[in-house]
Order: C-alpha cells, then structure tokens, then sequence
C-alpha cells in the first residue's frame, strides 16, 4: 500500500470517527435533555404540593440553552429556599444528573433573581445563602444550569476515541512500514551478481550456493565485487591494493594474499570458477563460459 493511500484512507477512518463522535453527542444530548426536563416537572409538582395545590399547571419545561432549563407554573406560589434546594437535590439524585449545577428562582415581573444557589461535587464550592428565609407568594420562573455538563457527557467518549484513533495511525504506519520493509528487502534480494552456481550480494556481504549462505568479510567482499565486475580481466596488484586498503589509509603488506587465499576457499565449491595467481602482475577470476 502507498504511503499516499495510507494517508487517504487514514483521513477518511478520522472523519468517520469524529462523525461517530458528533452523532453519539447529539444523541446523548437529547437523552440528558428529556431526562433533565422529567426532573424538573417532578421538582415543579412537589413545590405545588407543598403549597397544597393539586390542580394547576406545572407548566411546559422550556430548553433555553445548551445546558439551561426553564420551570414555569400556572398559578402563583410560596416555598422555603431549603425545601427548594432538598426537592432538586432529591429529584437529580434520582434521575442520576449531573451533581455541578446552579438554580435561580426569578420573579415574573421584573426578571430580577428572589434566590439562587449552587450545587458542587465538591462540597466546599457548595454555595446554599439564606436556606431559612421564606419566598412570598409570587409569580416565579426557576431557572436551572447545569456546569460543565458538556465535557462531563462527551470526556470518556472522547478519551475513547482518541484512543482508537491513536491505534488506528499506529497499526497504519505499522502497515506501511513492514511494506516498505518488504519493498527493501525484496530489492536487496534481487539485487545480485552471478558467479558460475554462487549469488553474490555484495550489499550483504554474502555468497549464496543453492540456499546455503556463506558469510563474506567486508574486505572479502570488496575485492570479489571488483573480481565480479571484471571477470576473466587481470586486475593489478597495486589497484586492488589501492582500491581496497590504501584509499583509507591502510597499508597492507601481505594481507591482499591473505583475503584472495580465503576467497579462494569460499569459492572452491564452484569448479566453473577459479581465482587464479598472474605471477607478478596480479589475479584474474576465470569464469567458465564468459
């Protein structure tokens, strides 16, 4: 697979992903939205029960935001702030919302705020004011706002995902690389010279005779390169000598015949081949047939 594929399908895979994401949030949106709204009618019905009034209208639970809800009542009401506060506690735990809110009760004629608390997990960020003091009879809207609801609903979702995401981009630069792994090794492995029964890999340092590898020093190998490269051509002492040691500063003494002996060896298996001595000039492999 290209890289360039790679990139295409592992772009398509993040879209798919975050649209999987954004739907799964509308839907657990809507869910925590009528969840909410049920709460709320129940908190309405047990303030007017407080008020001894069976008969009027807790009126239709209003959406104002994201995280915002309106509870508006038929008829005019009474209650003590602490009961307010012990009936939304109790109808929340039930339902199992969110414990991070703020509840405002405003008066309908002027929208300004009678009362308002708010609720924390954590109990010191817990603000309850004046829970004792009594709220006339009055037209009331309450007004409830649940805080960092959004990341709370969507964090492990999004942490999940991530997740996925994070491993679908492993396993794809996993895939290419093997593949180009596989590319480079197929290349190395055809990139070969022949020589009579044997495969030279000189970018492995390797002979290979019918699956049996036989291992070649760097020194060998540089000088069967130039053998390979040259076959039944004499090749001087001096510029094997200089080709191979003296270009990197080396002085070599007897160590081209030491190498050539050894080469000979490796070779020996192969009778079409044959590392011959030119007495005072130099070697020469002679290749049967070339």
């Amino acid at each position: 697979m290209s890289r360039r594929k790679i990139y295409i399908y592992g772009g398509l895979a993040i879209v798919f992903a975050f649209t999987w994401l954004l739907s799964g949030s509308d839907k657990k949106n809507d869910e925590f939205s009528e969840t909410v709204k049920i709460a709320i009618r129940e908190v309405g019905n047990q303030l007017l029960l407080l008020n001894k009034d069976s008969t009027s209208l807790v009126l239709p639970v209003i959406k104002l935001e994201e995280s915002k809800f309106k509870l508006s009542f038929q008829n005019q009401l009474s209650f003590k702030p602490n009961h307010l506060v012990s009936i939304v506690d109790s109808s929340f735990i039930k339902s199992r919302l969110p414990e991070n809110y703020r509840v405002e009760v405003i008066q309908c004629s002027d929208e300004e705020v009678a009362y308002s608390y708010e609720m924390s997990i954590a109990e010191e960020k817990t603000i309850i004011p004046c829970a004792g003091r009594f709220l006339p009879e009055n037209c009331y809207t309450i007004n409830v706002r649940f805080l960092n609801k959004s990341s709370d609903l969507i964090s492990k979702q999004v942490f999940l995902y991530l997740i996925i995401l994070i491993a679908l981009i492993v396993l794809l630069d996993l895939l290419f690389n093997r593949n180009k792994q596989a590319a480079t090794s197929q290349n190395n492995n055809e990139n070969f010279a022949s020589i009579g029964s044997f495969q030279f890999y000189p970018d492995q340092n390797k002979l290979v005779k019918q699956a049996k590898e036989i291992s070649l020093s760097k020194k060998e190998c540089e000088l069967l390169e130039i053998f390979v490269a040259n076959p039944n051509q004499i090749i001087k002492r001096d510029e094997l000598e200089k080709r191979v040691w003296e270009d990197n500063g080396v002085v070599v003494g007897r160590s081209l015949d030491t190498y050539i002996s050894k080469l000979r060896k490796k070779l020996k298996e192969d009778t079409s081949i044959k590392l011959t001595n030119i007495h005072g000039i130099g070697y020469k492999l002679e290749v049967l047939g070339k």
